[in-house]
């Protein structure tokens, strides 16, 4: 029996959860399906591609529509007959809609929804949209209910919730943990805090900061490590002035991009995820997934994930001084932190492995849509 084409595909130029997942997708599936990867030409992911990888970069033009580059894709749909085009990024939809139509095969289009949605689409444009799209797949229930509350019935597409995974880590034993913490900086007599994300606004670096200073101020011994690449350099430049003028220059560091952040989560005392608005949250999925403590803000797919105060601690979104209680209550009590460390670890391995979770994509990809 021949395998299913399917064309993975993220034109986003950035590297986060959202295009990393894209690339585990890729990599999960061609044991059972022939999988092409589509890529921006000024994609980040090439790196983590293999030799027996196959993917096609595509040059992104300015329109919405993409015309050009959707008349390429048409014509590697057409030549590759692909029955399914999985995409990930929302601003890619009008791209594949329309490579959809220009080329004669015309594949199911199946969208992994990320984002939340927070207006109604009856308008001529989003109902052209939605009624080509063939399934959407969004990560959390919420996002879920957003999609059935703003996208109307009689073109919505079939709608199922697939969490994100992560995939099983490769664990540090003592002497390797030691030789991190001293490679970074770590301080053995402090807690040490992560944030792993892009550094902009909307991830909520500055809120950590002015938690620290909180901490600080009480006498405890505080460390904050962030991890991930200046979005906006007018945000990170904000974040060191705000650093210096506080007197956290001990207290805070900037470690910069981390290609794969599990062996940072293996020596944090705790990881914080502090976003605005935050879909899912794959952060802490990871840190769960090797056994750390995490703290996020009472928002999005995040209370699917944190059982407050047994898998994890919530705190009031926005507000950095809910986050130093939370900070502070891990501190102040040991065995709290290590007991919501070993019911998170456990949550994650029942309900958000990337292995149980791409094997029920396999089987949707399977079936007949």
């Amino acid at each position: 029996m021949n395998k299913k084409t399917i064309i993975e595909l993220c034109m986003s130029p950035d590297l986060g959860g959202l295009e990393l997942y894209m690339v585990r997708a890729a990599k999960f599936l061609k044991d059972e399906f022939d999988v092409i990867s589509i890529l921006n030409e000024d994609s980040k992911l090439e790196p983590y591609y293999e030799g027996d990888d196959r993917y096609i970069k595509i040059k992104k033009s300015g329109n919405i529509f993409m015309y050009g580059a959707a008349k390429k894709l048409a014509k590697i749909i057409d030549s590759e007959n692909v029955q399914i085009i999985h995409l990930h990024w929302t601003k890619d939809i009008p791209f594949v809609v329309l490579a959809k139509l220009l080329c004669s095969s015309k594949p199911k289009i199946v969208q992994t929804r990320n984002m939340t949605m927070t207006r109604f689409k009856d308008d001529f444009y989003h109902r052209f949209l939605y009624k080509n799209i063939d399934l959407m797949l969004p990560v959390t229930y919420q996002v879920k209910e957003q999609l059935e509350k703003f996208i109307p019935s009689d073109i919505r597409p079939s709608v199922e919730v697939l969490y994100m995974g992560s995939d099983k880590p490769e664990m540090l034993d003592e002497n390797e943990v030691r030789e991190l913490k001293k490679q970074l900086q770590f301080s053995e007599k402090s807690f040490n805090i992560g944030m792993v994300g892009r550094i902009n606004e909307a991830k909520g670096q500055h809120l950590l900061i002015k938690a620290v200073d909180i901490l600080v101020k009480k006498g405890l011994e505080v460390n904050a490590y962030f991890v991930g690449h200046a979005m906006e350099e007018s945000y990170l430049n904000m974040l060191q002035e705000d650093v210096k003028e506080r007197g956290l220059q001990n207290n805070i560091h900037f470690l910069g991009f981390m290609k794969n952040p599990h062996h940072f989560y293996q020596i944090c005392d705790a990881v914080v995820l502090a976003s605005k608005r935050e879909t899912f949250g794959l952060v802490l999925i990871e840190a769960m997934q090797v056994g750390t403590t995490v703290i996020g803000s009472n928002s999005g797919g995040v209370v699917e994930i944190i059982d407050d105060e047994r898998t994890g601690l919530l705190f009031e979104n926005q507000n950095f001084e809910s986050l130093a209680c939370a900070i502070e209550k891990l501190i102040q009590n040991p065995s709290l932190n290590t007991a919501i460390a070993k019911a998170g670890q456990g949550k994650c391995e029942e309900k958000f492995s990337n292995e149980k979770q791409f094997l029920q994509l396999a089987e949707i990809f399977k079936s007949e849509l």
